[in-house]
């Protein structure tokens, strides 16, 4: 069942929600119904569940304004083009990019058994950051490379609170996968300076307090130190 995870967040996608081969899918209203940001969009097959699970929220599927592609992976990137095609604009960093639009490159879809559409990106991350701007909220991405070369990860404050759209903390990190442990720590390191007090992870939920956010980051930083 899709569930509120704090004011205006949302999960509506995932493993026990849409589809077995699907990640965590999140919504955030950033602007009272009028404009949705959707974080990643699972493995494919799930498409017209997540889109039901939006509606039954209240929401129109239109009002989908951007979509978060954290990595590129298949299990995170499968629905791209579906959405894409109903209007949301694709945000994704320009090292992970390449891989989204061609879908050549270490997807996994051999790992998962499905197939994969290609979708444009239409905003390319190149730097550290990307701010995106919103009536009521404001949704900030940070490069976190690591378990892609192009992963990213998302914030937002809300009614004192920081939410923390941390996809694939948990890795896993390997080189199959384009992983790179250096940069993992490194990325880990900076998700931990944020101070989030609910995590919102790409497979295993939702974290919260602050501490439970920190103790989650914490175990698998020191997994990666060993």
């Amino acid at each position: 069942m899709t569930r509120k995870v704090w004011q205006d967040v949302y999960v509506i996608g995932g493993p026990d929600i849409s589809d077995s081969l699907d990640c965590c899918v999140y919504l955030v209203d950033v602007a009272d119904g009028d404009e949705l940001v959707l974080i990643d969009t699972g493995a494919g097959r799930s498409f017209r569940a997540l889109v039901r699970n939006i509606k039954r929220l209240g929401f129109s599927v239109a009002a989908v304004r951007y979509v978060l592609a954290t990595h590129a992976h298949i299990d995170h990137i499968g629905a791209l083009a579906r959405f894409r095609a109903l209007g949301a604009k694709i945000v994704a960093h320009e090292l992970d990019a390449t891989a989204i639009e061609s879908g050549e490159g270490k997807i996994g879809t051999e790992f998962y058994g499905v197939s994969y559409e290609p979708c444009p990106v239409d905003v390319k991350i190149s730097g550290d950051a990307l701010e995106l701007k919103f009536r009521k909220h404001a949704l900030k991405i940070i490069h976190i490379p690591g378990h892609t070369p192009g992963s990213i990860a998302a914030y937002v404050d809300i009614s004192g609170q920081r939410v923390l759209f941390g996809q694939d903390v948990h890795g896993p990190y390997m080189k199959a996968l384009g992983s790179d442990v250096r940069l993992a720590r490194r990325s880990l390191e900076k998700l931990l300076n944020l101070n989030a007090d609910i995590l919102c992870e790409g497979h295993f939920g939702i974290y919260e307090p602050a501490s439970a956010v920190r103790r989650y980051i914490e175990g698998y930083l020191r997994q990666l130190e060993r």
